[in-house]
């Protein structure tokens, strides 16, 4: 999985990435084709100002979050945290979808027995 770091507006520590390429890396998914991590400070009247954005894309639709608070750390394991549920969510689905349908060739075999009677 590629990770991309940005920083809008101020240059991020090492530490700070470090910290997000380890919470990103345990996300448990093989179809994860990128994440890309968006790091901002928002208006200084707000004590909350510490914002990320994570985009993990994905076959189909990408998975995206933005959280903010006080510390980025606090911000990036939200987001994290969100995005796991929301795989973790898409997998069941699939699966659930994958096991209601009707298979096409016993599909077919019902509709030539109903033309012979």
């Amino acid at each position: 999985m590629n990770i991309i770091i940005q920083s809008l507006g101020f240059k991020s520590s090492e530490s700070l990435e470090i910290f997000i390429r380890e919470k990103i890396s345990n996300i448990k998914d093989d179809k994860i084709i990128r994440a890309n991590v968006i790091l901002f400070k928002g208006p200084a009247s707000n004590p909350e100002n510490d914002y990320c954005e994570i985009r993990l894309e994905v076959p189909g639709n990408d998975h995206f979050v933005k959280k903010h608070s006080a510390h980025f750390e606090v911000a990036i394991t939200e987001c994290v945290d969100i995005l796991t549920q929301m795989l973790t969510k898409a997998k069941e689905k699939k699966s659930l979808h994958s096991e209601t349908e009707i298979p096409v060739e016993e599909e077919n075999v019902s509709m030539a027995d109903d033309l012979d009677d």
